[in-house]
């Protein structure tokens, strides 16, 4: 009926009249009439699939390598680091001191070696500018569930029960920590992982290392979901634990207004 064109092209219009230079959309890339609608009749160009992890947050705390060190940075510690290595990435936020310290978000964590620090205190972000270790990996968490919640629809009685079957056994066994289904069928909020990144040669234990933490903090905050989005090729996202059936491949469209 052309009803998604008239919106698209009312916000377009919304969009110029606020002064925005681009607009981009995002969905998932087998949504066939959604790419066509904005490709075909918007005149948006592909530019980008990203892949969207999701990871489910079990009712047991994550195991974090106790030879892995991790460090909560201050906001304006977080903007050093993040200007310093990223500031040349494509779509860096030149306002990231606001985005690092909006109330959504719950901070930002730097991963070590142990044996990176010979002390315990943590001396700032200039003398690990100038000395870093090896290898590092840093990530920033942003509390989603403050904002709006899913709901997973459409499945069958029996996907239900496997799911409730796995969360019941996992109460009766604690032990044996299994991997069992949250409840994803009620409304659930979740944790975005955003800004990730790092270097050297244990980079990808870096970053399991912190998704470990950061699965700890959404069961403290009653999430059900860990959720982020990187690039098919970032070598570091083998260090992300995620459910293939939860995750899904994105496609990103750009238009100049």
């Amino acid at each position: 009926m052309g009803i998604g064109l008239k919106l698209v092209r009312k916000m377009e219009t919304w969009f110029r009249d606020n002064g925005t230079e681009y607009s981009y959309m995002t969905t998932e890339k087998n949504n066939l009439a959604s790419v066509k609608l904005f490709t075909d009749k918007c005149g948006y160009s592909k530019f980008r699939n990203p892949s969207i992890l999701v990871n489910p947050v079990f009712a047991h705390p994550a195991r974090v390598s106790p030879k892995v060190r991790i460090i909560s940075l201050s906001p304006s510690e977080a903007e050093v680091l993040y200007r310093h290595h990223f500031a040349t990435t494509e779509f860096f936020p030149r306002d990231v001191d606001s985005v690092l310290n909006n109330k959504l978000n719950l901070g930002t964590f730097l991963a070590v070696p142990n044996e990176s620090y010979k002390s315990d205190i943590w001396l700032g972000p200039d003398l690990f500018l100038s000395d870093p270790p090896h290898s590092w990996a840093m990530v920033s968490v942003w509390n989603s569930k403050e904002v709006f919640t899913f709901e997973l629809r459409g499945a069958s009685r029996v996907s239900r029960t496997l799911a409730k079957t796995t969360r019941v056994v996992d109460r009766a066994l604690p032990w044996l920590r299994l991997p069992s289904m949250p409840d994803l069928f009620r409304p659930f909020g979740f944790h975005f992982l955003y800004g990730l990144g790092g270097e050297g040669p244990e980079g990808v234990k870096m970053v399991k290392a912190l998704c470990g933490f950061a699965h700890n903090l959404a069961m403290e905050k009653g999430c059900r979901v860990l959720a982020t989005e990187v690039s098919p090729n970032e070598p570091l996202r083998f260090g992300i634990p995620h459910w293939k059936m939860l995750s899904c491949e994105d496609l990103w469209c750009m238009k100049r207004l």
